[in-house]
């Protein structure tokens, strides 16, 4: 008996801390749906509020081919985690024309991770409280020890490559968090 409510107590423990991938609520602040905490990029880029401009920005967008060379090489071993708002105007232009340089480049998507936010910028059980999320999108670059290498927040300074080469270039700062 009591295995059994030990068994019992840790599949409730473990069910109670698990995320639902491709979550959507409907948002209190915003009053449509948007997706919320992990999520898949098919899952992304097929919800319709962010497919309508997900599309066209996409498509659109002309990388710049000649940053891919050093790129490439800074990406090696490095994982990205992706913040965004499925209702925010910067994610909807930004994260499409993010995904046509990682597919250049062909990053596998294993290497992502996409974490969806309500209107207040928040995802449930604490999944991006560590990350200092103020702007979405939030391109998060971590090194093989899961430690921040560098981030773009909102929209780039110059273009998404140009940013990307910046910050993978530069030294990691101590104080840096650990992302999930």
């Amino acid at each position: 008996m009591k295995n059994l409510f030990t068994a019992l107590i840790l599949l409730f423990t473990i069910n109670a801390s698990a995320q639902e991938l491709n979550k959507t609520i409907e948002d209190p602040n915003r009053h449509k749906q948007v997706m919320l905490n992990k999520c898949t990029r098919q899952a992304l880029t097929s919800f319709a509020e962010f497919k309508e401009s997900y599309d066209p920005n996409y498509k659109s967008y002309v990388a710049d081919s000649t940053t891919f060379g050093e790129l490439s090489k800074l990406l090696k071993g490095k994982k990205i985690t992706v913040v965004l708002g499925t209702w925010c105007g910067d994610s909807k232009l930004q994260v499409p024309h993010f995904l046509k340089i990682v597919d250049a480049l062909k990053i596998d998507e294993d290497k992502m991770t996409f974490i969806a936010v309500d209107g207040l910028k928040k995802a449930e059980n604490g999944l991006i409280d560590s990350l200092n999320i103020t702007r979405v999108p939030t391109f998060i670059f971590t090194d093989k020890k899961g430690m921040e290498v560098g981030r773009i927040t909102e929209h780039p300074t110059e273009t998404l490559e140009k940013d990307m080469l910046k910050v993978l270039a530069t030294k990691p700062k101590s104080t840096t968090a650990k992302t999930k």
